[in-house]
């Protein structure tokens, strides 16, 4: 799937070169079976920056040069197409396979580079599915790894940061999600708190922890006050935890007043569910005995049949 849009360009500019009229300069050179001519004209052709061009030829080529001395600089110059193309998709393999290929090149690091920086280039608006996101930043780290003293670490270090950022922001974009479902069943409540939790958890040190802790309160708190009474106890002293973690956590946080009204909302709700557990047992107790008292009342208004 990775080459579709490779072969689309690829495709689309043979077309475009047949309609234009029948056997121009290039193609017969594109036809001609002197690779060494044709290998000439696509360099030509790439340092015109006409890259739709040279990328017929390097394709060709890359199939009649392999194993040849010369496959190391056309796969360079291959890989570079694409890109320049914006091809991304094709161009980090052929980075990659160039790093493979050629381990000891002088330009091994430079094309693993690439290839990660294609990763990086690939990588989708944080709304979307992030897999690309986490190739990218695995490629960048496979790149620190491999060249640790290498001028790009810097920069790539810088791409791994943004990419976190991005999968920062997706966690505590689907978190609070949860949260805004929560108006139309409770249970969203819960799995805000939890995929909050989980998001502090995979991102130790994201910038939103003060938001997100804030949201765990309003999330607990809201399941519980939307709860049945009989579960309303457990479930705001959970709420009074976060609060309590977040008081001490925050101390200086803009959002101290909210949280202590939420914790003193919280303890109201307990003294007030207690108070209607209490009302309920009372009142279940009440009807017990008169049905106690109706079961007693009918068994002694029973007359023994006469013999």
């Amino acid at each position: 799937m990775f080459k579709i849009k490779h072969v689309f360009i690829l495709s689309f500019t043979v077309i475009a070169l047949s309609i234009a009229g029948c056997k121009s300069r290039f193609e017969k050179i594109r036809l001609s079976n002197d690779v060494a001519k044709k290998y000439q004209e696509a360099i030509k052709l790439y340092n015109k920056k006409d890259y739709s061009k040279a990328l017929i030829l390097f394709e060709d080529l890359s199939q009649k040069y392999r194993g040849r001395t010369e496959a190391e600089d056309l796969n360079y110059y291959y890989a570079y197409t694409l890109y320049r193309l914006k091809d991304f998709t094709t161009a980090r393999y052929q980075f990659k396979y160039f790093a493979d290929t050629y381990p000891t090149s002088k330009n091994a690091e430079e094309c693993r580079y690439m290839g990660a920086y294609c990763y990086y280039l690939d990588s989708p608006e944080y709304t979307l599915e992030q897999e690309n996101t986490y190739k990218a930043i695995d490629a960048l780290q496979l790149f620190i790894n491999l060249y640790p003293k290498s001028e790009r670490v810097a920069q790539a270090s810088q791409y791994i940061t943004d990419l976190r950022a991005k999968l920062e922001l997706k966690a505590y974009t689907n978190a609070r999600l949860y949260y805004d479902l929560g108006g139309y069943d409770i249970s969203y409540f819960k799995s805000s708190v939890i995929a909050l939790k989980n998001a502090e958890t995979d991102f130790p040190d994201i910038k939103y922890v003060e938001d997100m802790d804030l949201l765990i309160v309003k999330s607990q708190y809201s399941y519980a006050r939307n709860s049945y009474a009989f579960r309303q106890e457990d479930r705001y002293n959970e709420a009074i935890g976060y609060a309590n973690e977040f008081i001490e956590g925050h101390p200086e946080s803009k959002y101290l007043a909210e949280v202590k009204t939420l914790k003193t909302n919280s303890e109201a709700g307990i003294a007030n569910a207690k108070q209607l557990m209490a009302q309920d047992a009372k009142l279940t107790a009440k009807y017990r005995a008169l049905m106690e008292k109706d079961a007693k009342k009918d068994t002694t208004t029973i007359k023994t049949p006469n013999p």
